[in-house]
């Protein structure tokens, strides 16, 4: 407040992440009419040196209201501070109104940490942080002219197409520049440019006189953002086309990355890279988006595909160019398009593309394109409609992010298979919540009496059968998950089986709708739900292969409310397996693989069961709308006795001789870029496949 009396300000948010420091606010004058309006900004640093920054000037009408101000003044501020100009904990806001200056000390994060590493030589703890991390991955001199100099089999023309709308001619440049000098050399840059004037074109010829590879078409008006990439592919001959956008950057061996996956796998007709943000100057890097390997579910999701991706020339006369009707998510629909026919969809676990983000993109700021996001729920709904699917698409609080309610088709049975041994507080908690909340009315509850000792629980197995809550069948060997199982789904009515354990609770009342209608998908072998521990947090959201030994549980401990990196805990999503404490699988599926294999009497039956359906083709796929209490403590373990820590020696050595190839490549359904000492899809330095 300057005087208390002329002038008001206020931080609303300051968050320092990877590349940059972001602060939002508002600043205005008022009093004298000299005095009311937006208040002059600016920054320094902790030693008072003043700091080129970026900074957009918002209309805040709420604090003009509130000051008498005129509508549309700019007393809002967006400011971001590239992180790599920093070298203290401290910078300094500047508010003036030209007669009366203060200043505002805000402390940051300087150093913003994705990982913490103990450094053996000098016995101290050092931070890495993404933007040096990514840096490092840039091929070194020598690598690149290496790169250059290698002699592909199979050498395509690529050609990247733009649509070029007043584009700031720095950001053409660092994207024209970041093309024209990939390692791989075979490529071309095709502009259509929907420009209110014809100075670009002016632009190039000065600045790349006589550059072959670039293509460029000043298009009479401007027809839109799919009309307008449409015309930069008319002018593509590259045997594969790739989509960019007319702010970003490509890493100089992008192409190079995917000539070499090319030359390894003919069949591939679309293939994407991982991906991060880039600040408005371009120097600095942040939150990067490494992506799993392809999941028609999860872009069902969002289109985490995105950047950087690319077609086959003859996939895509196949499945038609873009979609006006679905501008703002014309990439998006294009992308269902040809994943829908693709022969093999390609994932580069690399970072090769960085997208700018400034306060009016989508990158920087979701909510400046809302229209987008109706647009892709429309896009899914379309790709539904192409398939014969019968499913209704809603938007969610995330922006951009959607859930498919499939149709069940007809009303197929289901039995719910519960293996008890006592436990009688559990079972009957298990079985009431079941018959309280389950909307899907037809359903069994078959449960496998083993070795009960209790009169209480026969008890209520009794009550249990007078009521028609349940079935009861006995199985009267020593305990053997598999065994148990195969011998009880001959028993099981139902065209669907799900495997539960006695000891969880159900939460979502249409948990059977949710995980029957993914699963009755001809493509889905198995469906597995959300489950937290009774204080809330992570029980299971999915199991990732290779994560804190043979396979471990996203986001196991970590708080139950939260979305989890990329989204991924509130995301239907492929993976490789999911736990069989809830588990929905086809009778048909299980019978014709012949059910769970039996040399996994405790540990990985479930995990095993899920790679074979893969192996056979079927999708396993988790979904957060089925939730569950699962009250296995958090410290439970199977190796609290000598004879049961040999027998999970003995089954982890099984499954690691049965799929020692596949945890060696690596989880597909995750990221070789991802920890796998942490659940919490930190990064994991020194990463790669």
């Amino acid at each position: 407040m300057f005087g208390k009396k002329h002038a008001a300000y206020h931080i609303d948010r300051v968050e320092s992440r990877y590349g940059h420091v972001m602060i939002r606010g508002w600043a205005a004058g008022f009093g004298e009419p000299e005095e009311a309006g937006a208040l002059k900004v600016s920054v320094l640093d902790g030693k008072g040196a003043p700091l080129s920054v970026y900074q957009e000037r918002l209309a805040r009408e709420d604090v003009n209201e509130r000051f008498g101000l005129e509508k549309g003044c700019e007393s809002g501020f967006h400011i971001l501070v590239d992180r790599a100009v920093l070298d203290t904990p401290e910078i300094c806001l500047v508010f003036t109104n030209g007669k009366e200056t203060l200043k505002k000390k805000i402390r940051i994060n300087v150093h913003s940490p994705l990982e913490r590493l103990y450094d053996a030589r000098f016995g101290k703890r050092w931070q890495e942080d993404y933007d040096l991390w990514i840096r490092r991955q840039a091929p070194s001199r020598k690598e690149a002219g290496r790169q250059r100099r290698r002699t592909f089999p199979f050498q395509p023309l690529f050609s990247v197409v733009i649509p070029l709308y007043n584009t700031p001619r720095p950001f053409l440049k660092e994207i024209v520049d970041s093309v024209l000098g990939q390692t791989y050399q075979k490529v071309e840059l095709c502009l259509a440019d929907g420009s209110e004037n014809g100075e670009i074109q002016s632009w190039l010829r000065r600045n790349y006189p006589g550059e072959r590879r670039i293509r460029y078409r000043k298009l009479e008006k401007n027809q839109g953002i799919s009309e307008n990439t449409n015309a930069a592919i008319r002018m593509a001959r590259g045997e594969y086309l790739f989509f960019a956008d007319h702010d970003d950057v490509l890493a100089r061996d992008a192409f190079y990355e995917i000539a070499k996956r090319l030359n390894e796998d003919p069949e591939i007709d679309v293939i994407y890279t991982d991906e991060d943000k880039i600040n408005r100057s371009g120097t600095a890097y942040f939150a990067p988006h490494f992506k799993p390997d392809f999941s028609m579910e999860l872009l069902c999701c969002n289109n985490y595909i995105c950047h950087f991706f690319g077609v086959k020339r003859e996939l895509l006369k196949e499945a038609g160019l873009l979609d006006p009707a679905f501008d703002g998510a014309q990439d998006f629909d294009l992308t269902l398009r040809c994943c829908e026919k693709a022969r093999r969809v390609c994932h580069i676990p690399r970072v090769l593309y960085h997208w700018r983000t400034h306060p009016d993109s989508t990158a920087g700021n979701p909510a400046s394109k809302r229209y987008a996001f109706e647009a892709g729920r429309r896009a899914v709904e379309a790709h539904y409609r192409r398939l014969g699917i019968p499913a209704a698409v809603e938007n969610t609080p995330l922006l951009g992010r959607y859930r498919t309610r499939y149709e069940i088709q007809g009303r197929p049975k289901v039995t719910i298979l519960i293996p008890n041994r006592d436990h009688r507080e559990d079972l009957e908690r298990c079985v009431r919540s079941i018959r309280k909340k389950t909307s899907y009315d037809n359903y069994e509850i078959l449960i496998i009496e083993n070795n009960s000792r209790e009169r209480e629980t026969f008890a209520l197995y009794r009550s249990f059968q007078e009521s028609g809550a349940a079935r009861v069948m006995v199985w009267n060997h020593p305990f053997h998950y598999a065994a148990l199982h195969n011998d009880a789904v001959r028993e099981a009515f139902g065209e669907y089986l799900v495997f539960l354990n006695n000891d969880t609770e159900v939460l979502t009342e249409h948990w059977l709708e949710e995980m029957l209608g993914i699963c009755q998908k001809k493509e889905t072998g198995a469906v597995g739900a959300k489950l937290f521990y009774p204080d809330g947090t992570i029980q299971h959201a999915g199991v990732i292969l290779g994560l804190g030994g043979p396979a471990g549980h996203l986001y196991a401990g970590f708080p139950g409310d939260k979305d989890g990196y990329a989204a991924r805990l509130v995301s239907v999503q492929d993976l490789s397996a999911v736990t069989g404490a809830c588990m929905m699988t086809k009778k048909s599926l299980y019978e014709k693989l012949g059910g769970m294999e039996e040399a996994f009497a405790v540990a990985y039956n479930d995990v095993d069961y899920c790679l074979r359906l893969r192996e056979a083709g079927y999708g396993v796929v988790f979904t957060p709308y089925a939730q569950l209490i699962h009250y296995e403590s958090k410290t439970r373990g199977y190796e609290d006795t000598k004879e049961k820590r040999e027998r999970l020696e003995k089954e982890e050595d099984a499954f690691r001789k049965r799929w020692g190839a596949l945890l060696e490549q690596g989880d597909p359904f995750y990221n070789p870029n991802l920890s796998l000492t942490k659940a919490d899809c930190s990064l994991r330095l020194g990463g790669g496949r």
